[in-house]
């Protein structure tokens, strides 16, 4: 892999292709390069997200989550390969058992809005479920893998899970709750 990186601007994808990881070209609007492209963006978002303060514990699971999701990549650049186990759904089960315990239920819908951080985990949230979008697409053209789509659709439940947890977590000290729409049930004061 380290000699395929030496050249970065190889100018191979100038007519709209691109190189998968079997050499395979394909066009760069096909639903396996959207996939991957979403892929790489959450990732990207993470690494933006794990810029902030944040508990160290989550910090680790977001490093972590980093590392599944280039896995994830990978097993979309190449048709047929499987990189991403089961075990990496299973522990994103676990986090969202952990962090959701924590929490306060639910009495209305939340605004994806509060601290920096929540509202980058909202983000988060939003990209996964693009990526899942376009990689249940991809499944209904050709054979993948569960794990793969199994993983996004637990890891957007995490960042929104991961968002109310890093509303009541704030810098100064200071814990915060979640950002409530206002509707009109909630103004008439109903439960």
């Amino acid at each position: 892999m380290g000699n395929r990186l030496t050249q970065i601007a190889t100018r191979t994808g100038d007519a709209g292709t691109t190189g998968l990881g079997n050499n395979q070209r394909v066009s760069k609007n096909s639903l396996r390069v959207h996939a991957m492209g979403d892929v790489d963006e959450l990732n990207s978002h993470i690494g933006l997200l794990l810029c902030e303060e944040l508990p160290t514990d989550v910090r680790d699971l977001l490093v972590e989550i980093q590392h599944q999701l280039f896995n994830l990549g990978g097993e979309l650049s190449v048709p047929g390969f499987e990189l991403l186990k089961a075990e990496a759904v299973q522990a994103l089960d676990e986090a969202l058992e952990h962090y959701n315990a924590q929490l306060p239920r639910l009495q209305e819908f939340i605004l994806p809005a509060g601290t920096r951080a929540a509202s980058q985990a909202h983000i988060c949230r939003t990209v996964a479920r693009r990526a899942e979008r376009h990689v249940v697409a991809l499944g209904q053209e050709e054979a993948i893998n569960d794990a793969p789509r199994q993983y996004l659709n637990r890891l957007s439940d995490l960042m929104f899970v991961l968002a109310r947890v890093l509303n009541r977590h704030r810098p100064d000290g200071q814990g915060g709750d979640d950002v409530y729409w206002k509707s009109e049930r909630m103004q008439r004061g109903e439960a």
